[in-house]
């Protein structure tokens, strides 16, 4: 049975409990720390997992070892877990969900050999729909890689990439809900402007968001599936209401605007991953 420890019980650590029990996951084999004593009794008894105040006990002969603290925490959990993870009988692959911390500096805090993974995941994983990109170290194996995509699919969709291009997947996905909670943060305040009362311009603007991305993800699914183009211009008709906002979106310079944004977020991703290297 596989064995999984999380090292802290936040957000993204909670989702983590959920999906791996939703996908099969004995509770009594998962094993998070977390330093507050409210929080762990709460994921104890909404989950029935070992809650621990002890991160080297989440360590203890793990098959994955997730952490999930703030990137300055993560140089002081992995001096914690060191000496656990090395004496380990099992191949204990350590992965990373803190954003900026390089594999290169979670390999320099751990026992030559140790198996790294990073993760850059996002937001929607609370609700089932994350996309995460996975990068691996040196020591991490196909087999690693494919075991924390496995581990990562109970959250939602899971892509192995290349470690330098995890700046550009926090600028497209791990960034990416908040653009989308601003587009519909947008067309709700122009539907109330229109004259629509906003609980009516809200729920029209979340839920043509939702009925879109689903239609999107069936291209995912699909091998004949609509991409986001296609779809696109098959709910245009030339000269009609569509067609006019769309144009009229493209002369506000959308792409330029999402692009700058994207570009922005990249380089502060890079930015603060230098960041960490120094300290």
């Amino acid at each position: 049975m596989t064995r999984i420890g999380i090292i802290g019980g936040g957000n993204i650590g909670e989702a983590l409990i959920s999906g791996v029990i939703s996908g099969g996951v004995d509770a009594k084999h998962v094993v998070v720390s977390d330093p507050a004593q409210p929080r762990r009794e709460e994921l104890r008894e909404r989950y029935g997992v070992v809650a621990t105040d002890d991160a080297t006990e989440a360590a203890e002969e793990a098959d994955f070892l997730v952490i999930a603290v703030k990137p300055d925490v993560v140089g002081v959990v992995l001096k914690d877990i060191a000496d656990t993870v090395s004496g380990n009988s099992a191949d204990t692959v350590v992965v990373s969900v803190a954003a900026g911390v390089s594999i290169g500096f979670m390999e320099s805090q751990l026992a030559a050999g140790t198996p790294v993974v990073r993760v850059m995941p996002n937001t929607p994983m609370l609700v089932g729909k994350g996309a995460s990109g996975i990068a691996g170290g040196r020591h991490a194996e196909d087999s690693h890689l494919q075991g924390v995509k496995k581990l990562m699919e109970n959250t939602g969709r899971a892509l192995i990439v290349k470690e330098k291009d995890l700046d550009a997947v926090t600028a497209v996905s791990g960034s990416g809900p908040a653009y989308f909670f601003l587009v519909v943060e947008a067309m709700t305040d122009a539907g109330v402007q229109l004259g629509l009362p906003r609980p009516v311009a809200e729920e029209l603007a979340v839920s043509t968001a939702a009925g879109s991305a689903a239609m999107l993800e069936r291209n995912l699914d699909e091998d004949d599936g609509d991409d986001a183009n296609t779809l696109r211009t098959k709910v245009t008709s030339p000269g009609g209401t569509t067609a006019a906002a769309t144009r009229a979106l493209e002369e506000n310079g959308l792409r330029k605007a999402f692009f700058q944004a994207m570009q922005a977020c990249r380089d502060r991703s890079v930015e603060l991953g230098q960041q960490n290297k120094e300290d």
